[in-house]
């Protein structure tokens, strides 16, 4: 098994009458799309750029058919990318979820890395955060006191 939960041999799907779920059974694209709060195009993208950890499953007439499990995924895969975590990174996690078990320092290294690069990110977010702050205060306390003309301004017109 995987961290999907999908076994890591790319097997048949399960039919309905093994108990689980048919091609049939699963949602349609434009369905998945909106719980996952992405575009079609976005989902398709993913599949073609080697994102998605699991094969959709497809209708006898082609149509993709979604699955919790294939959700799920997609929604790590879009919490990664809004970290700022780049696609061939996403990718290159993919592939070692995809591989199964043994590669699990692989998969840390590769987080904990990410995770070092978000906190710098969520430093510089919060050193601005306390310059705006500051810029705030500034203004409230200049308009309160009636001294908000002698703020300074970016053209000597001002």
């Amino acid at each position: 098994m995987t961290e999907t939960g999908r076994p890591t041999a790319k097997a048949d799907p399960p039919t309905a009458e093994a108990g689980g779920p048919t091609a049939e059974a699963g949602i349609s694209i434009a369905e998945a799309a909106r719980r996952t709060g992405v575009s079609v195009h976005t989902l398709r993208y993913y599949e073609r750029a080697g994102l998605v950890v699991t094969t959709v499953d497809r209708t006898a007439g082609g149509r993709r058919r979604y699955h919790q499990i294939d959700l799920d995924w997609i929604k790590i895969c879009t919490r990664l990318r809004a970290t700022g975590m780049p696609i061939r990174t996403i990718r290159e996690y993919a592939e070692l979820v995809t591989a199964g078990r043994g590669n699990e320092k692989e998969r840390l290294a590769l987080l904990e890395s990410h995770r070092a690069e978000v906190l710098a990110k969520l430093a510089d977010l919060q050193d601005n955060l306390e310059l705006i702050d500051h810029k705030i205060d500034v203004y409230r306390g200049r308009l309160e006191a009636g001294t908000a003309d002698h703020l300074w301004a970016p053209t000597p017109n001002n």
